[in-house]
């Protein structure tokens, strides 16, 4: 056969033809789209000197495609409302500068801060998931919910026959949206279970070896966790649907958390978050009284709605954080179970220490991802030489997130302080104005603290060379991690 004599003489000037087209089209889209110099020179290092494997490796861990699709929704609206006055304290009791992050947030979000809500926190899922399933039996018109994990155990069994209640008994619409990546911590996953029950259900960004068209999203997850019942109560904050997280039942890998129940008028914008997640994933589009009645205050909480991920929102996560730091007079205290922050938040940790804040970090004393738990500790000692404090708390692991800024602002939800959370994630905050509520969530706080050791510099100076140099490498993926 001629034409496979002439394909063996030219598939090598093929390959390497390809492999160039390759590598030119990576480089500009790095040298174009990359923010940070330092990772564009490495991408362009790492697809010239690793022919063919480089340019896929930038395709899988590079690009950020979701960014272009999710602008072509047009989903994403934009409400201006002025900044309630009293910011949650008629006596403006200490809070009158955090009219300025108001503000802030305000022009990085695009979205109105909401006066009249009432939240709750739900310690565990011990409080939380009788609370949702109570929601759940209580539905009447529509329930959403998205979950990075939905695991097919005992918990997830619950919700599972509580949903299919509601729709065989009441008739209740329900839509159910789990991350493709966090179908995998289960066997066999929950989706099959929920398409037994009849439960209309999506996977976000699912991949597989046979859609090679999907890899450039093999690395984005759906980090959200929101239930939302009948548009008028929802459920949000870090907890997945998993049976570890209920202590009382003494699980084999026990994990505290925090999740919240909100009403008022900003459940609204937590619905307007699924709704946009789920028309990205399905292309039906939630709308009417069902999904969006109209709500009345139900409390004193001022409160907005911060949706993040690689798309339109991406970065607004981030500038909160930047911006509460800066806002800063008296406390900072931050509770997080993945610490790996970048130079930038890490100096404004620092120069908020360095103006006489207290700045508390507190994070679990044993992880669930030791490779996690490494890199983190490679840096302590970068917070610690300007003052601020880190705490590690007793097992069981802690996943909770949380942060408390001069007593008055509270920011609750499902992200972490690292780069996954921040760059790659999808992820939702609630940002809260009110002492009454910060007060509530210091003494969460305390209560974590109880037996929690301190960190100190000497002791972490003091760690062998081989440990140092374990967390040190570890800490080189912590981009990925």
């Amino acid at each position: 056969m001629d034409w496979l004599d002439k394909l063996s003489q030219f598939w090598p000037h093929l390959v390497a033809g390809f492999d160039l087209l390759a590598a030119v089209l990576a480089s500009c889209h790095a040298l174009l789209y990359k923010r940070d110099s330092r990772a564009a020179t490495l991408w362009i290092g790492i697809v010239w000197l690793m022919p063919v494997l480089g340019p896929i490796l930038y395709l899988v861990f590079g690009v950020n495609r979701i960014r272009r699709r999710a602008i072509k929704l047009g989903v994403h609206q934009t409400i201006s409302r002025p900044i309630p006055d009293d910011l949650g304290e008629p006596q403006h009791d200490g809070a009158e500068h955090l009219k300025m992050l108001a503000r802030v947030v305000g022009r990085v979000v695009e979205r109105p801060l909401t006066p009249g809500n009432k939240i709750e926190p739900l310690v565990n899922g011990d409080e939380a998931f009788p609370a949702m399933l109570a929601a759940i039996d209580s539905a009447k018109k529509s329930i959403s919910l998205v979950s990075y994990i939905f695991d097919n155990d005992p918990a997830g069994n619950q919700f599972i026959d509580a949903l299919r209640r509601a729709i065989e008994e009441h008739g209740v619409e329900v839509r159910v949206l789990v991350d493709a990546a966090g179908t995998r911590y289960s066997w066999p996953p929950i989706i099959h279970v929920l398409r037994r029950a009849k439960i209309p259900y999506a996977k976000f960004l699912p991949s597989s070896l046979l859609q090679p068209w999907r890899v450039a999203t093999i690395n984005l997850r759906n980090h959200r966790k929101v239930l939302v019942v009948d548009g008028q109560t929802a459920f949000t904050g870090g907890m997945n649907i998993r049976h570890g997280n209920v202590l009382a039942r003494k699980p084999k890998s026990p994990v505290q958390d925090l999740h919240f129940r909100v009403e008022g008028p900003v459940v609204t914008r937590l619905q307007e978050a699924f709704v946009n997640d789920w028309a990205f994933t399905t292309g039906e589009i939630l709308d009417g009284n069902n999904w969006f009645p109209e709500l009345k205050e139900s409390g004193i909480v001022i409160a907005r709605v911060i949706a993040d991920g690689p798309d339109a929102d991406f970065d607004k996560l981030r500038w909160t954080l930047l911006s509460a730091l800066a806002e800063a007079q008296t406390s900072v205290h931050i509770v997080t179970p993945y610490f790996l922050p970048d130079q930038t938040i890490v100096a404004a940790l620092n120069l908020a220490a360095l103006r006489g804040v207290r700045v508390d970090i507190i994070l679990p004393a044993k992880n669930n991802l030791p490779f996690v738990h490494w890199a983190s500790r490679s840096l302590w000692w970068q917070v610690l030489q300007r003052g601020c404090h880190v705490w590690l708390t007793p097992p069981p692991f802690d996943h909770s997130k949380l942060m408390i800024v001069d007593g008055h602002w509270v920011f609750l939800g499902s992200a972490n302080w690292d780069a996954r959370s921040l760059r790659l994630n999808f992820e939702l905050n609630v940002e809260c104005y009110g002492r009454e509520f910060a007060d509530e969530m210091e003494k969460v706080i305390v209560k974590k603290m109880l037996g929690a050791h301190e960190v100190t510099l000497t002791e972490v100076d003091a760690r062998s060379v081989p440990g140092k140099l374990r967390d040190a490498i570890a800490r080189l993926f912590s981009p990925f991690l």
